[in-house]
């Protein structure tokens, strides 16, 4: 696309320059105690609250001794200071301990449902800036007028839906009457197929979750994109490079556009969070084989490692969304990299 050859024209002719080391140290300061604080917090949370993972695990009905040697084993039987000093020390060696349920490493455990929830996120956050740029740039050239109206009343209608809601609404709709995508899974049922038939069976699969969790970014980004990019229309060097002659297009991809979506990539690495746990929700509407439906079978099962373990990485991979965004917003502003 045009626009974006301009936007890297942008890039190679403006002050987008490697970060210095100084300001990445800087950010990596405050990255370690933001994590060892997450891993307490977790840490906290799940062994007060009601429940016993003993008893969920071994059963309502079992003998007072097997209740204490399960105890001994999974170290539950330890003054709660001791356990947490303990898993501190196993985080600290990339040892997440071993599942209650699945009798083996958490880490292994949890590393099996990284991919397809990567893959689900990844596509979902592409298709969301895909969309959302160029339908924000086509409501900033006409505001308050039909166009302008109808894409922020979608964009309205898509942040307000819940993400589970407007999943249902795309199966009753898309898969049942229509029978344009597959409902539940990752592949077809039964499937043996192998290299392209089976990428295209998992593309053809991927593609309603992945239109359903963009569904809401798409609307926080549409409605950034379009809001920025009015501001940058009205600054003096646009009105500038108008007037030298400069194409409307090339105004717009070249001189407003990058500033424009500054707000839109901090919100990006910031909505990490927000992401993943519409993530969770979608792949257990679409029996998505990802750390979502881990998650919430480990809740029922009272599965305290792999919960642990689930809530430090999905922390880790929203401070590292969150760094990366800063190393971004500081490459291509280079008052952030002063401050």
């Amino acid at each position: 696309m045009q626009w974006l050859r301009h936007l890297s024209a942008f890039c190679r002719d403006r002050e987008v320059q490697p970060v210095s080391g100084q300001f990445v140290l800087r950010r990596l300061v405050q990255v370690i105690p933001t994590m060892i604080g997450v891993v307490l917090i977790a840490f906290l949370l799940i062994h007060l609250a009601p429940g016993d993972p003993v008893v969920a695990l071994a059963g309502e009905h079992g003998d007072a001794e097997y209740y204490a040697f399960m105890r001994e084993r999974f170290g539950l039987d330890r003054p709660l200071p001791q356990q947490l000093a303990t898993y501190f020390a196993r985080v600290a060696t990339g040892d997440l301990g071993v599942s209650y349920v699945h009798g083996r490493s958490t880490l292994g455990v949890i590393m099996e449902r990284v991919p397809a929830t990567l893959l689900l996120t990844g596509t979902a956050l592409m298709l969301a800036v895909l969309i959302s740029v160029p339908l924000g740039a086509i409501a900033a050239r006409s505001p308050g007028r039909v166009r302008d109206l109808g894409i922020n009343s979608v964009a309205l209608f898509l942040y307000s839906a819940p993400v589970f809601w407007v999943g249902q609404i795309a199966i009753l709709f898309l898969a049942f009457q229509l029978d344009l995508f597959p409902v539940q899974g990752m592949t077809s049922a039964g499937s043996a197929t192998k290299g392209l038939a089976r990428m295209f069976d998992i593309m053809r699969h991927l593609a309603l979750p992945a239109l359903v969790l963009a569904s809401q970014e798409l609307a926080v980004l549409v409605r950034l994109t379009r809001s920025g990019l009015i501001d940058e229309l009205a600054r003096d060097h646009v009105r500038t490079a108008r007037a030298k002659g400069v194409g409307e297009l090339l105004v717009i991809a070249r001189h407003a556009m990058p500033r424009a979506l500054m707000p839109a990539i901090t919100v990006i690495g910031a909505r990490t969070g927000q992401l993943i746990a519409g993530a969770a929700v979608v792949e257990i509407v679409f029996g998505w084989p990802g750390i979502g439906r881990l998650l919430v079978t480990s809740l029922q099962a009272r599965d305290t490692p792999v919960l642990l373990g689930l809530f430090t990485m999905i922390s880790f991979a929203v401070v590292v969304a969150n760094f990366v965004t800063d190393l971004v917003h500081a490459a291509i502003d280079p008052r952030i990299r002063l401050g």
